[in-house]
């Protein structure tokens, strides 16, 4: 698969500065939360929704790792969120034909995943959830692979080792404790690499989240923990699961915690390579709560409009991270409509690629659920599977009516 133009930085100068940016700005956010009514939380921005570069000398620190970023790196950017879109669009739409089980979108959270994903090297390594389609590109994974799971083929459909990059976990936050375990190794043998773990808003209510930030901080693990709070955890809002914002529980375990505009790539590149940096240093831990939103459903099998109103997502739409960097490359003069017209046509052969690929793909296997339940068979399993196989049978009898 073509890696983006936008390629990995090596740690800038701390008296660097960021190029080609307007007046200074601290840009903040009301918390929302009944604890904090009132206060202010600051929120690293380097790109307005309107496509203006900004800068805070407040966020120098994280600034100055975007600050010589090139045109030819920014259009790889923005051609990574405009096809990881893409893709997630085509699955979607397969879901609803009938050729994957299940689904969980991204839409809306492609800045927060190629702007972290982007500032990942080589040898680090990456535990996602199971939304992490963009990072899963940026690491070079690709796309069709992630679709077999969805399909009910294969348990992953890639090598974690080829790419330094886990396969999808569906149960909700063990990753994080996988990945402060694996940090933790990362310490012992003296390597300079680092990690990095996904997870959500919904999961940092999980102890096994408030387990690894312990182990992490206890034994100054180089992890970054990466939540995107998407602020619906399927349909409990954030004031329903934090009297806090979530990057401030990092104080309670002695690291230090961010809270970043997520639909803002390039601030998500910034600070992703500022934590993944220290950690390297051997500096510990570090907490990004990347603040954006899901625009579509949890999954493929939930229903948004029961728990969230049609102008909420309006707001957010306003906030559209592919939209703010495209604004800003247009009025940057750093790309024309040659490029948006080349980028339209990539985008739909890989709809296309992704479409063909996995309807070649077989169909599961029905009564594979039923094999390694017990090791040497159980009669009720045994039953269990005489039962499913008649009641697929039926199927075969209507339509021979």
């Amino acid at each position: 698969m073509t890696e983006s133009t936008a390629a990995r930085k090596p740690r800038r100068s701390a008296g660097s500065k960021a190029a080609g940016t307007t007046g200074a700005k601290r840009t903040t956010r009301k918390t929302g939360t009944a604890a904090a009514k009132g206060s202010e939380t600051e929120l690293v921005q380097l790109l307005t929704p309107e496509g203006e570069r900004i800068e805070d000398p407040a966020y120098a620190e994280y600034a100055q790792y975007v600050a010589d970023i090139t045109p030819d790196e920014l259009r790889g950017l923005y051609r990574d969120m405009v096809l990881t879109r893409r893709f997630d669009a085509e699955a979607t739409a397969l879901q609803r034909q009938g050729e994957l089980g299940l689904w969980a979108s991204l839409l809306g959270q492609e800045a927060a995943q190629i702007g972290s994903g982007r500032a990942t090297r080589e040898d680090d390594y990456v535990f996602p959830t199971y939304r992490e389609h963009g990072v899963a590109w940026c690491r070079g994974v690709d796309p069709t692979n992630l679709l077999g799971m969805f399909r009910g083929v294969n348990n992953g459909g890639w090598d974690p080792n080829s790419n330094n990059f886990h396969l999808y976990t569906i149960v909700i936050g063990s990753q994080v404790l996988h990945a402060t375990g694996y940090a933790m190794g990362v310490a012992k043998d003296g390597a300079d690499s680092g990690v990095i773990a996904y997870f959500g808003d919904g999961a940092s209510s999980q102890g096994d989240v408030s387990e690894a930030f312990n182990f992490a901080a206890v034994y100054n693990a180089p992890v970054v923990f990466f939540c995107q709070n998407n602020q619906w955890a399927i349909s409990e809002s954030n004031e329903k699961q934090t009297r806090v914002p979530l990057y401030q529980r990092a104080q309670g375990f002695g690291f230090p915690g961010v809270r970043v505009d997520g639909n803002d790539v390039l601030a998500s590149l910034a600070v992703t390579r500022w934590a993944l940096e220290r950690a390297r240093r051997g500096e510990g831990p570090a907490l990004i709560e990347a603040y954006t939103y899901r625009m579509g459903a949890h999954t493929t099998s939930d229903d948004p409009s029961r728990y969230r109103h049609d102008d909420e997502r309006a707001a957010w739409e306003a906030k559209d991270p592919i939209l703010r960097l495209r604004r800003f490359l247009e009025s940057a003069n750093h790309a024309d409509e040659g490029f948006f017209g080349e980028l339209e046509a990539e985008s739909e052969a890989l709809g296309k690629r992704v479409r063909e690929v996995v309807r070649a793909m077989p169909d599961p296997d029905r009564f594979a659920i039923f094999e390694n339940v017990y090791a040497d068979g159980h009669a009720l399993v045994d039953e269990e599977r005489a039962q499913f196989a008649a009641y697929q049978a039926s199927f075969a009898e209507a339509e021979g009516v």
